[in-house]
């Protein structure tokens, strides 16, 4: 869902001045996505891109992943945007208007959900985290006249989540307690996410609603068990929006979430190899001086922290929201990698030509 950009203006004249930069090292200019990570292209029935392996009389021994593709991406959508400007996309105010008032704002118009599904079959990636990802199980509470063109046309109980129609079925999908729209999904050759035996686990992280900051939980972790051994604690983040003070604040809570206490007496991050994705709904680039979410995103990463930003990030970068900001990012204590943003890199067409989408997907490549 999009931010409020004219407050967002105004935050950023006090906060710093923005200047364009290239976005990681993103190859060359007519490359396209697959072509990026050219081994998770020409590799997509392997069980990962780049293995360290040993063979032995047996056969093959479990294999170590050196390299991963991970994305995060906020499939949501709104109707702040120029839905009913030319050329038509079939995709107007009208049905703008439906997806607000039945089906959240998040992913759910069928043609959309299908041009998710050819990215990612392009893509090839290893683990992905959404926010905003509608939940077909809410289906039945939406009137059938409002189901043709989505995808609750045609849907009944045990069909697969949106996030396992674009992603295939050698994926499993687990997503946060209370907040069905925001999930998190690893192939399966990759590894496996712990405590979940399906290949799709509703309230499958372990998360903690924050008091006053409204229901279900916006950041929360599971342990992926690497297919080679090993493991990731990976970590989806859906900070709270706006600027006004409370939700300030909320944010604020919520990164603590992560670092200092989830709720439980220990943070979400654990062990000495975590991932951390999702949509800060912030800048901690260039809001620090006006936002204390994103002053305190600084106090626990960056240089010469624990934790480090693998996205771009800073008053330097090419902003990849709203062409003003960086709000979608990638974090680690181990990873290192680079990565690309669809629809802003140059040479790596967004996601889909309809006007839908109000974030763009950071995919990046780690090791």
């Amino acid at each position: 869902m999009i931010m409020n950009v004219t407050h967002f203006v105004r935050v950023i004249v006090l906060a710093a001045a923005t200047s364009l930069a290239s976005c990681g090292s993103a190859g060359s200019g007519d490359a396209g996505t697959a072509v990026f990570f050219p081994d998770a292209a020409a590799d997509a029935g392997s069980p990962c891109v780049n293995c360290d392996a040993s063979s032995s009389a047996t056969g093959p021994a479990p294999v170590q992943p050196r390299e991963l593709v991970v994305v995060t991406f906020n499939t949501g959508t709104s109707e702040g945007q120029p839905h009913d400007a030319p050329p038509d996309d079939g995709y107007g105010s009208a049905q703008a208007k439906i997806s607000d008032q039945h089906y959240g704002d998040g992913l759910a118009w069928k043609p959309v959900v299908e041009d998710a599904r050819r990215f990612f079959s392009q893509l090839n990636p290893d683990i992905v985290v959404f926010q905003e990802i509608f939940y077909p199980g809410l289906c039945p509470d939406i009137p059938p006249e409002f189901h043709p063109g989505w995808v609750c046309e045609g849907w009944k109980p045990g069909d697969p989540p949106v996030a396992q129609m674009i992603l295939g079925p050698g994926w499993q999908v687990v997503c946060h307690p209370g907040k069905p729209d925001k999930c998190a999904a690893v192939k399966f050759s990759v590894g496996k996410f712990r405590g979940c035996d399906k290949p799709f686990c509703v309230e499958g992280m372990e998360g903690v609603t924050v008091n006053g900051c409204g229901k279900g939980a916006r950041v929360a972790r599971a342990a992926i068990d690497l297919a080679g051994g090993g493991e990731i604690n990976l970590v989806n983040f859906h900070g709270s929006s706006g600027f006004d003070p409370e939700s300030n604040d909320c944010r604020r809570k919520q990164v603590d979430q992560v670092f200092v206490d989830m709720g439980a007496g220990a943070p979400a991050v654990r062990g000495s190899k975590n991932l951390i994705m999702g949509d800060l709904n912030t800048d901690p680039g260039r809001l620090t001086g006006s936002d204390p979410s994103a002053a305190r995103w600084r106090e626990f990463a960056g240089p010469g922290k624990r934790f480090r930003f693998i996205s771009p990030m800073g008053q330097n970068v090419t902003p990849t929201y709203a062409g003003l900001f960086n709000i979608d990012h990638v974090l680690s204590d181990h990873f290192t990698g680079e990565c690309v943003v669809p629809g802003v890199t140059g040479g790596y067409d967004a996601v889909s030509k309809v006007v839908y989408f109000d974030h763009k997907p950071v995919v990046c490549r780690i090791r």
